[in-house]
């Protein structure tokens, strides 16, 4: 972990946004100004901590316990006939291991040029009315920064055109999603569970443990993808346990 202490902060309660039955959320953050390296970030992954942007967190709710963190252990993983049936109708795209907007290539305007498109309509299509929907482009290259961890993105393109992006932070000992979009107007590829399919992958070619997820929650309908990864394992009580025991 870090050398000096971590200032954490507690957000003050605001009506939970995936459970819609008067419930309030909080969330227990780490400091925004601090910067954690990336064995401190992977030992706060491991206890059920996630990053949204500048924000790592972890909900911190005194009157339920519903969000559990997901991880897929890499080496045990094997994909089920959706998932080998998602890999076959995408077998034409090509996978670009790249950095961040230039973190490393110089290439920042181009690039975020052709992210912030696909960005855009990938956030009115799916999440229309969310937070992230009015993101600028500083915001979006912003949430690439490599503030605690190396930021890797794995684009995918058929013929040369950007498909999806998935966004995925890399620490000593597993992968963790950040955050994928990908083109709404190709349903039939399921370019979400193929982001998922290739940071699996990715992550056993580096000889990781796991593939974080970020939070599932029983009974919310849209976040039953996590858990199609056989197995997944969620952290309840403090441990980490898989979810079909």
């Amino acid at each position: 972990m870090q050398e000096s202490p971590i200032r954490w902060y507690l957000t003050a309660p605001q009506p939970c946004p995936y459970i819609t039955d008067g419930r309030e959320m909080q969330s227990l953050l780490v400091d925004p100004e601090a910067r954690l390296d990336a064995a401190g970030f992977g030992a706060l992954l491991a206890e059920g901590f996630r990053r949204s942007g500048r924000f790592v967190y972890r909900h911190h709710c005194p009157a339920c316990d519903a969000c559990v963190p997901v991880r897929i252990p890499v080496a045990t993983f094997r994909p089920n006939r959706s998932q080998r049936r998602c890999q076959r109708a995408n077998a034409d795209l090509t996978i670009e291991l790249r950095a961040p907007p230039g973190a490393v290539d110089g290439r920042a305007e181009a690039d975020l040029d052709e992210h912030m498109p696909l960005f855009r309509r990938y956030l009115h299509a799916r999440h229309a009315g969310g937070g992230m929907e009015s993101m600028d482009r500083t915001e979006y290259a912003g949430m690439l920064s490599e503030r605690h961890a190396t930021v890797e993105l794995l684009e995918f393109r058929r013929a040369g055109q950007l498909l999806g992006v998935a966004i995925t932070d890399r620490t000593p000992h597993g992968l963790s999603a950040m955050y994928t979009f990908y083109e709404p107007d190709a349903p039939t590829r399921a370019l979400g569970t193929f982001g998922i399919l290739s940071q699996i992958e990715r992550a056993r070619a580096l000889g990781l443990a796991h593939l974080y997820l970020g939070y599932w929650i029983p009974n919310a309908p849209r976040m039953d993808y996590k858990i199609r990864f056989r197995p997944a394992e969620g952290r309840r009580g403090g441990t980490w346990r898989a979810l079909d025991a």
